[in-house]
């Protein structure tokens, strides 16, 4: 069960990453909008972040990004940057939207040491309750989707490797990641040598 660790206020707060008044963002969010309609501007919302933004290992690209307004106009991010950006976009439009995180083996194997990997909970005020989605990107192998019914993220956690499924939901998110992504200045170098293995 998910743990809400804020006030649903901060959930819907504007910070120095999650920048939803930024005036690109506020009209991205705008252009998302569908009215009358919470799910479906959730479910525009994610297919534009997970689809449009591209994942920074999946196309080799070293730009790094941090601030959800540099991800929209950069339009690439590792996972930490793109769940900055859906959590604005979200708040632009007035619903609650949070950070999450997974302990994941880097290829399969504990030997192969851990990553932290993030995605997002969103509160949906029809349903009264908070939904994850993971906006990192599909690809082969990788099929995340939006469902009310049952979840479908990016990586299915295996406890066995030591892999972890982080109940938490931030309102923010958590320093050890932006420092990183603030001290870096090629995303490929330090996706491969300084992703924390835990939080």
């Amino acid at each position: 069960m998910l743990r809400i660790c804020d006030t649903m206020e901060n959930y819907l707060s504007y910070s120095y990453y999650i920048d939803w008044k930024n005036p690109n963002i506020i009209q991205k969010a705008k252009d998302l909008l569908i009215l009358d309609n919470e799910v479906d501007t959730v479910k525009r919302t994610y297919h534009f972040v997970r689809d449009e933004i591209k994942h920074s290992w999946d196309i080799q690209d070293r730009r790094v990004t941090a601030r959800a307004s540099d991800v929209l106009q950069e339009k690439v991010g590792i996972c930490w940057a793109k769940a900055n950006l859906l959590a604005a976009l979200l708040r632009a439009n007035q619903i609650p939207a949070g950070i999450c995180y997974q302990r994941l083996t880097l290829e399969d194997t504990p030997e192969s040491g851990y990553c932290i990997h993030a995605l997002n909970a969103v509160y949906l005020s029809s349903l009264k309750s908070w939904i994850r989605l993971d906006a990192r990107g599909n690809k082969e192998g990788i099929q995340a989707e939006m469902s009310l019914d049952q979840e479908q993220l990016a990586f299915a956690v295996r406890p066995e490797l030591g892999e972890i499924d982080y109940q938490e939901v931030y309102a923010e998110p958590l320093p050890v990641t932006m420092d990183i992504l603030e001290k870096s200045t090629d995303a490929l170098y330090m996706y491969q040598h300084l992703l924390p293995q835990a939080l």
